[in-house]
């Protein structure tokens, strides 16, 4: 049972990080509605507070942007159905009995959508990245992942 009771805690905090993820397509910053326009804004600033110090070009950033952009949009996609997984998740866990197969099921699905998110992400990354030089895409690069370095509560601008 101990191995069962550890495995149900796993899945469940799994599915709670990757619906984590999630909640920056449904709300604002202010906890208001999603804005499509503001967002891409938001795209757009980091895309160029990424590539400060390089010579890319406007058109260059305004690319890496809308690649960027479309790739979060089209991942939009996934939130639902991560809710979704994470709703079935909690109920097969607090039904009267424990139905394994059912939760290894909503577990599968879960990782089917975290690989095709993840694989949509990492195709926009790699077309991004040859929108630009070695030199303009590493600094890119440093500077897209350096920001998790800050923390969660890093205020974003």
């Amino acid at each position: 049972m101990t191995t069962l009771k550890t495995m149900m805690m796993a899945l469940l905090a799994g599915s709670l990080a990757a619906t984590a993820g999630g909640v920056a397509f449904a709300r604002s910053d202010d906890g208001k509605a999603f804005d499509p326009a503001r967002f891409q804004q938001r795209i757009e600033k980091r895309v160029d507070r990424a590539l400060s110090g390089t010579d890319a070009t406007a058109e260059q950033k305004k690319k890496v942007s809308d690649i960027v952009g479309q790739a979060f949009t089209d991942m939009r996609g996934f939130h639902d159905q991560r809710l979704a997984n994470r709703k079935a998740m909690q109920e097969a866990l607090q039904a009267p009995t424990i139905d394994p197969a059912k939760i290894e099921a909503i577990r599968a699905e879960q990782m089917k959508i975290a690989d095709a998110s993840s694989k949509r992400f990492t195709t926009a990354l790699t077309d991004a990245g040859k929108e630009l030089n070695q030199t303009q895409r590493q600094a890119f690069f440093k500077a897209w992942t350096a920001r998790g370095e800050h923390g969660p509560h890093h205020k974003r601008g």
